[in-house]
């Protein structure tokens, strides 16, 4: 089975063709500027085709990335028709979906219904499924995976907010986390490389980007994580705020007049390490001027590794005990310098990361604590995708029993 992944943005399109008989990146790349022109990079082993072309909608771009999937230097099929199946990444799926699923109209529906919690991220990816539909045959099975299915095992006691219960029950009010996929991945990973079963392990997973979340993984479960209603809860991201005291925005909001949509935009947009550093939104940035003397620029990456730290604590105490941490994503993976703030002076906690092997891992997966460590420490690279593929073929596969 050959499994297309899309993960759609307003303006731009991500893909990645699997070969899931051998689990095989056939090849992927980027359309951009959707909407405001149009380029496309098309990468399979190791050749590059770009090309610049015209994007006027997102089924334009879905077009030419058939045309490079089939013909030119760039093709790996002949026909389209080996498109086994697409999976879609989708971001909010509400307490109506605990796994991913086959599109239909019901399932776009609800995603457009949940677009209100997910303004910035729903609806370009609804406008992207429904360009894909009219791009290809109606036999080619389409499937949505969401980010936030991984964590509606949540109980209760960790998603409700404190406000009158009857938002929750007009609104849906409440935690419902994001990055579940790579949780749910790199939590799996970590479980396929001890020989264990998920239900063995209590493992607290940190995948830290531009957006970034904590989560606990209890028996291969997610229990807590730190993004809530929306991605912009939790720690310190590039541009997002993290947690903040509520009266401190309906102070600021007094204060400066802004609008609530002036208070979205600052909070989602011109927070974080953006607004604490007043330099930069990118963590290899921001850890530059922090090395040249920045004060501000340091204090960012202090406050974001701190409240990491905590996080670590908090939700050990949750799940009653802690085998592993896992860093992930783009600044898990490659900030050496945020892996060992975090777990310094753990050492009490049972974590005692090895120095060396830490400094060196630059994104492999591998131990970085040490040998008499009690808490085993992890660099295991997500892949989303991959995940996303294997969803879309196991229930693509289940169409036909």
């Amino acid at each position: 089975m050959k499994v297309l992944v899309i993960n759609a943005g307003s303006s731009s399109l991500k893909y990645q063709f699997i070969d899931m008989d051998s689990e095989t990146v056939l090849a992927k790349g980027l359309c951009e500027r959707i909407g405001i022109g149009g380029h496309i990079t098309h990468k399979t082993g190791d050749k590059v085709i770009e090309k610049d072309l015209e994007f006027p909608t997102h089924k334009e771009a879905f077009q030419a990335v058939v045309d490079c999937l089939t013909k030119g230097e760039g093709a790996v099929i002949s026909d389209a028709k080996e498109i086994s199946a697409i999976g879609h990444r989708v971001v909010q799926g509400g307490e109506a979906y605990s796994q991913s699923t086959l599109i239909t109209d019901e399932v776009l529906q609800a995603a457009i219904d949940y677009s209100e919690i997910a303004p910035l991220h729903n609806p370009p990816i609804i406008v992207a499924i429904k360009a894909c539909q009219e791009v290809f045959s109606k036999d080619v099975p389409m499937v949505a995976v969401f980010d936030t299915s991984f964590h509606q095992t949540m109980p209760e006691k960790a998603y409700m907010f404190g406000v009158p219960y009857e938002y929750y029950e007009k609104y849906h009010v409440r935690k419902y986390g994001y990055h579940g996929t790579s949780h749910k991945y790199v939590s799996e990973r970590l479980a396929q490389i001890l020989g264990k079963d998920p239900s063995e392990l209590k493992i607290v997973t940190c995948h830290l980007g531009n957006g970034s979340s904590i989560t606990a993984v209890d028996s291969g479960k997610s229990v807590d994580t730190s993004m809530g209603l929306t991605p912009l809860d939790g720690v310190l991201m590039g541009t997002r705020s993290g947690s903040v005291d509520p009266s401190a925005v309906t102070f600021l909001a007094e204060k400066e007049h802004m609008s609530i949509q002036e208070v979205n935009d600052m909070l989602n947009k011109r927070s974080g390490y953006l607004g604490v550093s007043g330099v930069t939104s990118d963590d290899r940035d921001l850890r530059a001027a922090a090395l040249a003397g920045n004060h501000r620029a340091a204090l960012a990456g202090e406050m974001q590794r701190y409240q990491i730290k905590k996080l670590v604590g908090a939700y050990a105490a949750a799940m009653g005990g802690l085998d592993a941490v896992i860093f992930t994503g783009g600044i898990g993976e490659h900030s050496a310098d945020c892996r060992r703030d975090v777990c310094s002076n753990m050492e009490f906690f049972g974590i005692q990361l090895d120095e060396a092997k830490n400094a060196a891992n630059n994104g492999d997966e591998e131990l970085i604590s040490t040998a008499d460590s009690k808490v085993q420490v992890w660099v295991i690279p997500t892949n989303e995708e991959l995940a996303i593929a294997r969803d879309t073929k196991r229930i693509v596969e289940g169409l036909g029993k």
